[in-house]
C-alpha cells in the first residue's frame, strides 16, 4: 500500500490497514462460500477441517492454538462438524482430561473434494499465484507483528 502524502488526513479510511484487512477478509471469505456451501461447510469449519486433514487427531487445546481461536469459539464449530458426521470428539488416550478431535471416514473423504478449492479460489480471484504467495508472506508478518504488539 502506498504511503499517504504528508498532508493527507492520518484518519482517512482508505489509508487504514485495519480497513483494508477487514474488507479483504470479508470479501475473500465470500469468494470461498460457493466452494464450501456444497460441502456443507462454513469458512471457520473449513479451517478446522484443514487443520485436521494436515495434522490428524488434535486436542482441543492444540487445535485452538493452530487456528488462533479461543476454545469457546472453537467448541460450537466442532460440535456442528460432529453433528454433520465429519469429526468425532473423544477423550485423548494420552491425557484423559483432554478432548481429542479426529476425523470420521466421511471427514477424511471430504478432503478429496476440498483439494479443488485452492485452485478454484486462485481462478476466481484472477490474481497471479506469485502475487498471492507474496501477500500470504506479508500477512504472516502482520500476524507475527500484531501478536508481538499484543504482548508488549
Amino acid at each position: 500500500m502506498a504511503s499517504p502524502p504528508e498532508t493527507a488526513d492520518p484518519l482517512a479510511l482508505e489509508h487504514q490497514v485495519c480497513y483494508a484487512l477487514s474488507v479483504a477478509a470479508r470479501n475473500v471469505v465470500a469468494v470461498y462460500r460457493p466452494f464450501l456451501e456444497p460441502m456443507g461447510l462454513t469458512h471457520p469449519q473449513y479451517l478446522v477441517m484443514l487443520a485436521l486433514w494436515q495434522h490428524g487427531p488434535l486436542s482441543v487445546k492444540r487445535l485452538s492454538e493452530l487456528l488462533q481461536l479461543d476454545p469457546g469459539t472453537l467448541s460450537p464449530l466442532v460440535k456442528r462438524l460432529e453433528a454433520g458426521g465429519l469429526v468425532r470428539r473423544e477423550r485423548d488416550p494420552r491425557d484423559e482430561r483432554a478432548l481429542a478431535i479426529s476425523l470420521t471416514d466421511a471427514g477424511r473423504a471430504l478432503r478429496e473434494r476440498a483439494e479443488a478449492i485452492p485452485r478454484g479460489i486462485v481462478e476466481r480471484l484472477g490474481m497471479d499465484v506469485e502475487e498471492l504467495v507474496a501477500l500470504h508472506g506479508a500477512l504472516t508478518r502482520v500476524i507475527a507483528a500484531s501478536q508481538q504488539a499484543l504482548v508488549r
